[in-house]
């Protein structure tokens, strides 16, 4: 495409060149490549409940953390689990942009006492629905990166994370490797930094809202805190998009 376009900044330097030509030769090669760079672009959706999303999860510190040979759109919306999600409609949504890579964490939403239309049991429904989700990307042929949730900031008396998200992290490590498929295991990695920080400092990346501090989503310094982090563990288990990533040693 830079070839093509290559010309008409030769004659635009010309200075016998008439400008309002030069501008309309210029305007009209814009959007050739745009089209292009776009075209050219490795798409990555992310697929997923709150914690993922753009203004209460990782999101946003994650499509940062790539340069612009990387385009991520992320399908993630609050409040859902793994079984919502595909009957909200929001799961063809995603995958209808043909994806190279989609990156699916579920698990908050589908623990017990979230109500029928999300919960799921982990070794049962949620086993079937995460592992259908990860067909159907191969089906399509794209790449499917299964994402364990990351932690509630919980704590015990000793100091430790009280997690209630563990049995849905082990099934997901026990579905990447029935399925060969790459794992981010964001789970025990978010319990380990937020007991490296401390209660306290977990304060800077929790929400609040009325006084109340919110245990679960992460604020924009929690968001650029851990998007990174997933976005590095992603260039590990998928060395191709190492190229794109931005923050290298």
């Amino acid at each position: 495409m830079a070839k093509s376009i290559k010309p008409h900044f030769s004659r635009i330097a010309d200075p016998k060149f008439s400008v309002p030509v030069a501008m309309l030769l210029l305007l009209s090669a814009l959007p050739m490549v745009a089209h292009g760079d776009e075209a050219s672009k490795v798409l990555i959706v992310l697929a997923g409940d709150s914690t993922v999303t753009d203004h209460a999860g990782w999101g946003r510190g994650f499509a940062d953390s790539y340069g612009p040979g990387v385009k991520v759109i992320n399908s993630s919306v609050g409040g859902r689990s793994s079984k919502s999600f595909r009957d909200e409609g929001l799961w063809h949504k995603a995958i209808n942009a043909k994806p190279d890579y989609v990156l699916i964490q579920f698990g908050h939403n589908d623990q017990s006492g979230k109500g029928p239309e999300r919960e799921t049991d982990p070794e049962t429904t949620y086993r079937v629905n995460m592992t259908r989700y990860v067909d159907e990307v191969i089906a399509m042929g794209g790449q499917p990166v299964l994402v364990t949730s990351i932690s509630r900031r919980l704590w015990s008396e000793d100091g430790k994370i009280r997690s209630t998200l563990t049995p849905y992290a082990e099934v997901v490590r026990k579905i990447a490797v029935e399925k060969k498929v790459p794992l981010i295991d964001l789970h025990p990695r978010s319990i380990k930094v937020y007991e490296a920080l401390g209660r306290a400092a977990c304060l800077t990346i929790s929400p609040k809202e009325d006084g109340k501090v919110d245990a679960t989503h992460l604020n924009t310094a929690g968001g650029q805190l851990f998007g990174p982090m997933v976005a590095e563990d992603l260039q590990r288990v998928v060395p191709q998009l190492s190229q794109f990533f931005l923050l290298q040693d």
